[in-house]
């Protein structure tokens, strides 16, 4: 009979309801899940001569509440947010270093002047004399230590992006095998969407741009992904991972590569990736922090550090001891060469003097051999700041270059590359010359070995604009350090708290679509149960007709 056919079609479809309406209860809280509903349509109806009559309805298929511009919106804000607090966690260790005015190197640097202004003032005190010998002694214990923790920061960046790295390989294998599972139950539903395993893939997806920003393009029922400026980590079946790798030009420093044919059978190459070409996520963080901070803070310090030797040495130079004798260098400092590419053919050297300490920046270079002439850019800018053959960086007196003498020797092949980094370590490598008082060139070779002219002079170097083209003493060049990195802390916590409030309204837009509201489904649960008594009472209905019926006969 027909009714029974209608009543076995609404049971049906109730309980495909009630089904699906636990099945989101349960889910409620489950990081990722979409809501799903039941989607129905009629069975149609049997056409007769007094009309059409029904047959009930019949389940089509069971459907998220899924929005992709929505999903997407909120993946790439909370890609960003990672990034900002990612960048935000390790700036401020550095930031709560120097914030502190009371201890470490900024009264470090006001207490040695001090005991430079009593060796002034009281030449042959032997006392005034060892104080100033112990106060350079903690100032360059100081200004090492910083330069350490710096240093210890940077290995730490090394360690995370290894970590980091590895942790994307994982999850975009993971995705993968999604990708086939998704495949294999749809082909086994004859089509029917896996929602779940869509739910499962998207979570992935959501949780590796915590990690880095991935582009994903749908191919199919398959999601392919990329980094970067389009370096692919899923494609099809196929994934291809990163690497962390020691830099070829950097040995302090880990890259993020990947591996490519080099065109001929069986051989691959590894190909390192520009930071910049990496954003979101903590990876993005931990790279933009190392380049916009930790590089830029490190070489600051470098450069106050090579400020205050250099002076200090050049006018304690022009004095004499206790003993009569010329004064010697007060500190010790010695110029770096140039980091050879391990991918260099040739034996060509670069090596630096510090010239013009005025014109000395925190900036790096990088220096090409064309296979005739030499390029020297300035880093990160990318400004190119000498093209020539080199021979002309050596006259009398030596070109410069921001202040440092370029000197380029050996033979080189064409590619050779070279980094250098005149500030990076100065600070870590700053020590004392001296350790006896008497050694200390107080006084003038005029005046006889007792008076303290030359310790006069010595102490205008705390005012004196000897940095920065005459703007910044060395004082100030440590605070114009510590002013950056509080500034860039203030503008990473604005930009994060910004960031939380859009996470915050994506997820509200993206959950008002795709979350559960248990109080709607308590009411739907209870109107399902209602449709399903309803639909049963068919049959008790159909099953008296039937009866009647056959009482008739």
């Amino acid at each position: 009979m027909n009714l029974y056919n209608l009543a076995l079609t609404g049971m049906n479809a109730a309980q495909a309801r009630l089904t699906v309406t636990g099945h989101n209860i349960n889910n409620a809280d489950t990081e990722g899940y979409n809501r799903q509903s039941v989607i129905v349509s009629t069975a149609g109806a049997t056409g007769t001569t007094t009309g059409f009559y029904g047959r009930g309805v019949k389940v089509d298929s069971v459907m998220r509440a899924y929005d992709s511009f929505l999903y997407k919106q909120l993946v790439s804000s909370q890609s960003v947010g990672a990034q900002l607090v990612t960048y935000g966690e390790q700036l401020g260790q550095i930031n709560n270093l120097l914030a502190d005015r009371t201890v470490g190197v900024a009264p470090a640097i006001i207490n040695f002047f001090d005991a430079v202004d009593a060796v002034a003032s009281a030449p042959a005190d032997p006392a005034a004399r060892q104080e100033l010998i112990g106060r350079a002694g903690n100032l360059v214990t100081q200004i090492n230590e910083v330069s350490r923790f710096l240093d210890d920061q940077r290995n730490d960046v090394n360690v995370q992006i290894e970590t980091t790295v590895a942790q994307i390989n994982s999850y975009v294998v993971r995705i993968s095998e999604l990708n086939q599972q998704i495949a294999e139950a749809k082909a086994a539903t004859t089509g029917q969407p896996p929602n779940d395993l869509y739910d499962q893939r998207d979570q992935l997806v959501t949780e590796l741009n915590q990690l880095v920003k991935v582009n994903v393009m749908e191919q199919g029922d398959s999601f392919n992904i990329s980094v970067g400026n389009g370096q692919v980590l899923l494609s099809g079946k196929s994934v291809f991972p990163l690497k962390a790798v020691v830099s070829s030009s950097d040995p302090t420093r880990v890259v993020v590569a990947y591996t490519a044919p080099t065109g001929e059978p069986g051989k691959t190459m590894t190909v390192e990736l520009e930071d910049k070409v990496i954003t979101g996520g903590k990876l993005g963080g931990l790279l933009q922090y190392r380049t916009e901070s930790l590089d830029v803070l490190q070489n600051d310090l470098g450069r106050m550090a090579i400020g205050l030797a250099l002076a200090f040495n050049a006018q304690h130079t022009q004095g004499v001891d206790l003993n009569g004798n010329p004064g010697g260098a007060f500190f010790n400092m010695t110029a770096p060469a140039g980091i050879a590419n391990s991918k260099n053919a040739g034996t060509g050297v670069v090596t630096i003097a510090y010239g013009d300490i005025d014109q000395l920046t925190n900036a790096d270079y990088e220096i090409v051999f064309d296979g005739a002439n030499y390029t020297i850019t300035r880093e990160p800018a990318g400004t190119v700041v000498y093209l020539g053959d080199g021979s002309d960086l050596s006259g009398t007196p030596p070109r410069l270059i921001d202040g440092i003498q370029f000197n380029l020797s050996g033979a080189p092949v064409a590619g050779d590359k070279w980094l250098v980094q005149p500030t990076r370590h100065a600070a870590r490598d700053l020590g004392l010359a001296i350790t006896d008082p008497g050694a200390i060139a107080a006084a003038d070779v005029a005046g006889g070995s007792a008076n303290g002219n030359n310790a006069l002079e010595l102490a205008k170097l705390r005012t004196a604009k000897i940095m920065g083209r005459g703007t910044l003493s060395i004082n100030e060049a440590f605070s114009q350090l510590v002013n950056t990195a509080g500034v860039q802390m203030q503008q990473i916590s604005t930009a994060s708290k910004a960031q939380a409030n859009l996470i915050e309204q994506n997820l509200a837009a993206q959950q008002a679509l795709s979350g559960v509201n248990l109080n709607e489904e308590y009411v739907y649960l209870m109107r399902y149960q209602e449709q399903f008594s309803a639909a049963a009472r068919l049959i008790d209905v159909g099953s008296k007709v039937f009866d009647t019926l056959l009482g008739l006969r």
